[in-house]
């Protein structure tokens, strides 16, 4: 759920999401973003440039669970 929620709070690239995620190591967020993108709730782009890099951005699924993360996590 944190993963999502950082997508959905603007974190596109691997270090974003580390930034966001303190104490998830790198592997076990690697391993996530695979799980999300397969799951199709995410979906990477490969940029080309120097150095080259990818992105993630929630997919329409992604962002209706987005939704839910985020209501879930509302103070009431």
């Amino acid at each position: 759920m944190a993963t999502i929620y950082a997508c959905s709070s603007g974190a596109s690239r691997f270090n974003e999401f580390r930034q966001s995620l303190p104490g998830v190591s790198p592997t076990t967020l690697s391993d996530r973003l695979e799980q999300l993108e397969a799951a199709g709730i995410v979906e990477r782009t490969l940029v080309h440039g120097r150095p080259p890099h990818s992105e993630y951005a929630l997919t329409d699924r992604g962002r209706q669970l987005a939704e839910a993360v985020s209501a879930l996590l509302q103070p009431r």
